[in-house]
């Protein structure tokens, strides 16, 4: 695959958007009280570095498609109840902020993906876009079990 100045361009900003959610990940899990949280921004971590991984591939002309994963959201079990803790605020903040930036890179995909010629190169986006929505919802599901959402 032969890339365009356009395509090269928008695969360094996503590179960017990954490396980010990396180092957030990786700082997060290591911040958060709760050991179920911890896990989860261990394991979107990894997630996230085979993201890296098929748009560093992409970047030297072969495209990758992601593994889709068997699309299972893990299940939590509260740790927090309706008190306002210190260790409860610290865990809400760090999913408020990795949620954003799973926004964020959702969004950026959303325009990518049209963006490419290559009909794989555009699948591979549109499944790793579907890939950060899961993310964010399995953040989303950790903090309602954890009453983080009014």
């Amino acid at each position: 695959m032969t890339l365009t100045q356009k395509e090269k361009s928008l695969l360094k900003d996503m590179k960017d958007a990954e490396k980010l959610c990396i180092q957030k990940y990786k700082n997060a899990s290591d911040c958060a009280i709760d050991p179920q949280l911890k896990n989860l921004f261990s394991e979107l971590s990894m997630a996230e570095q085979q993201h890296l991984s098929i748009f560093e591939k992409m970047e030297k002309g072969t495209v990758e498609q992601p593994q889709s994963g068997d699309g299972n959201q893990p299940e939590f079990t509260a740790t927090y109840g309706k008190e306002n803790t210190k260790d409860k605020q610290n865990d809400a903040f760090l999913c408020s902020d990795l949620l954003a930036a799973e926004k964020h890179a959702s969004h950026l995909y959303d325009t990518c993906v049209f963006e490419f010629t290559d009909v794989n190169a555009r699948q591979a986006i549109n499944t790793i876009q579907k890939q950060e929505q899961n993310h964010g919802k399995s953040i989303y599901d950790y903090m309602n079990v954890n009453n983080m959402y009014s």
